[in-house]
C-alpha cells in the first residue's frame, strides 16, 4: 500500500494554501527526516546547482544544510497552482557559524503524485548578508505563528 499525504491533487486554492503551510511548518522542525517523508521514494531535486534523487539523498542534504544554516526560520507563499503542481516563493532567515546573518530568497515549482507526495522539487535560490538589526523572522525556533505577518505584508 502506498503513502498519503493530504491533501491530494488536483489543487484548489484552499489545498494549495495548506499544502505550502504544511512543508513550511515540516522545513521550520529542521528535522530532516520528518521533511523527507512528505517525497516520492524516487523525488528528484534541483536545489540551486545541487542535483538529487531519493529519500535518503534528501535526508543528507537537509542534515548538511542544517548544520550549516542555523537558527533557520522560512516563510513559504503560494505563487501559482494547477492539477497536480504548486509553485511557491519563500524567503528564510538564517546565520553561518560566524554569525553573519542571511536572508535567502527562492522560488519552488512542485509536482505531486496522486497520493500527495512530492516527486518533483526545483528550487532557484539566491542569498542575502544581512545584518542582524535587519531580521524580519523573531519567533522561536519551530512553527511559525499563525498571526506573524506573512512574505507580502513584509514587502519581501
Amino acid at each position: 500500500m502506498s503513502e498519503s499525504r493530504p491533501p491530494l491533487p488536483p489543487f484548489n486554492a484552499e489545498t494549495a494554501a495548506q499544502k505550502a503551510r504544511m512543508a513550511e511548518d515540516a522545513w521550520n522542525s529542521r528535522d530532516p527526516a520528518r521533511v523527507a517523508l512528505a517525497y516520492t521514494i524516487d523525488s528528484r531535486w534541483r536545489n540551486r546547482a545541487e542535483f538529487l534523487q531519493g529519500r535518503d539523498a534528501i535526508q543528507a542534504f537537509l542534515t548538511r544544510k542544517w548544520s550549516r544554516e542555523l537558527d533557520y526560520r522560512l516563510i513559504k507563499e503560494i505563487w501559482a497552482f494547477h492539477g497536480n503542481r504548486i509553485a511557491v516563493r519563500f524567503a528564510y532567515e538564517w546565520h553561518d557559524d560566524s554569525g553573519s546573518w542571511f536572508r535567502s530568497y527562492g522560488n519552488e515549482n512542485w509536482e505531486f503524485d496522486e497520493h500527495g507526495l512530492m516527486r518533483l522539487r526545483i528550487a532557484s535560490i539566491n542569498d542575502l548578508a544581512i545584518s542582524e538589526a535587519d531580521r524580519k523572522y523573531h519567533w522561536p525556533l519551530g512553527r511559525r505563528p499563525d498571526d506573524h505577518p506573512t512574505l507580502s505584508a513584509l514587502g519581501l
